[in-house]
């Protein structure tokens, strides 16, 4: 009986001790996410990255354009949530032009399109391709912008600065306030609410804002001594600004934020980073690409206020140089697109993955 006894107790030690929680395995830390390598079919190199964006984990695109015999060829690729394409059904796949930005309006993908030296915007809709022709050819196309009732494209013609305003039937000249000499950007939130950054001609940029009437200055107080790569515009009304300010002769990064009624200016630690393709993530930060300090690898930044953290793409075997050209949030994850140079090649097409 005794020696009964003795196994039962024990059995129930040794159960009190796997079920003990000083005895259990400390817990996993959770896997920080890192970027990964996507394959992107080959173009004719050199190749120039224009755009990169995502309406969903399953659907992106990104545009550019590559060097042929005979000038420059415009560049589509498609991204399904599982590879990229190479999509050449578009209007003007096999002319000489370059595609540009990328807009999705309402179930529509829109993007502008230079096709031999004329403007249009590309149009994708269920049913397939269409084009809307520019009312005129302009010298240079700067930026364009597309929202459900409004597009704008913004460059300049022989006269000077143009702002070609689309209503969804026809096209109009949109003037600017006096002393603005070009526009460098463009984007918008609604028909009613656009933002561009212009030179004006008595030095600086100003930040212009369409009411759904005219364009005025926004009276934006940018930093002294400063330029505009970007605005960002998100539907909750925030605002991102970024740019340039220079400080005797030496450049540094700054972001602007607007959160409906007051502007707040930080310099995170960025160096001169060049932010057009700042944007923001699924996380709630700021994402920007930057130049890498590391050949074989890209470089990333993350910025949560004025604190910049910093992560690289993997390593890729006889680089020289890995250049994230543009982002874009895709779902819960961050898409990347733009070029890497294999010593003794020129610059072809690269894409890393954030997370997903």
């Amino acid at each position: 009986m005794n020696g009964l006894r003795a196994v039962v107790v024990c059995l129930v030690m040794a159960c009190a001790a796997v079920l003990s929680p000083g005895a259990a395995a400390a817990p996993t830390a959770p896997v920080k996410p890192s970027w990964s390598a996507l394959p992107v079919p080959a173009a004719a190199p050199p190749v120039t990255v224009g755009d990169l964006a995502a309406r969903g984990p399953r659907e992106a695109w990104a545009t550019g354009y590559e060097q042929a015999d005979d000038g420059l060829r415009p560049m589509l690729y498609r991204w399904n949530g599982t590879a990229w394409s190479r999509d050449t059904t578009f209007p003007g796949a096999g002319e000489t032009g370059w595609l540009g930005k990328i807009q999705f309006v309402g179930d529509e993908m829109w993007i502008f399109h230079n096709r031999e030296g004329k403007g249009e915007i590309l149009r994708r809709s269920p049913t397939g391709w269409s084009a809307v022709p520019l009312p005129q050819t302009l010298w240079v196309y700067q930026d364009f912008a597309a929202v459900p009732g409004a597009a704008w494209v913004v460059g300049e013609d022989d006269t000077g600065l143009k702002v070609l305003h689309y209503d969804g039937s026809g096209w109009t000249t949109q003037s600017t306030p006096d002393g603005v000499l070009f526009l460098m950007g463009i984007t918008a939130r609604t028909a009613t609410d656009a933002w561009a950054w212009a030179d004006r001609s008595t030095g600086g940029t100003a930040v212009l804002r369409w009411d759904g009437t005219a364009w005025r200055d926004a009276k934006v107080p940018l930093p002294p001594n400063s330029n505009v790569h970007t605005t960002l515009l998100e539907p909750s009304g925030r605002a991102t600004i970024g740019g340039s300010q220079y400080t005797d002769g030496v450049a540094r990064t700054y972001l602007m934020t607007f959160n409906g009624h007051t502007w707040r200016t930080t310099h995170p630690p960025l160096g001169d980073t060049y932010t057009a393709s700042m944007v923001r993530g699924p996380d709630g930060a700021l994402w920007l690409p930057m130049v890498s300090d590391r050949a074989f690898q890209a470089k990333y930044a993350r910025v949560d206020g004025s604190r910049a953290t910093f992560s690289y793409g993997p390593e890729r075997t006889n680089a020289i140089d890995v250049k994230p050209r543009a982002l874009a949030r895709a779902g819960t994850s961050l898409l990347s697109f733009g070029t890497v140079e294999i010593y003794g090649s020129k610059p072809n097409l690269m894409s890393e993955r954030l997370g997903g």
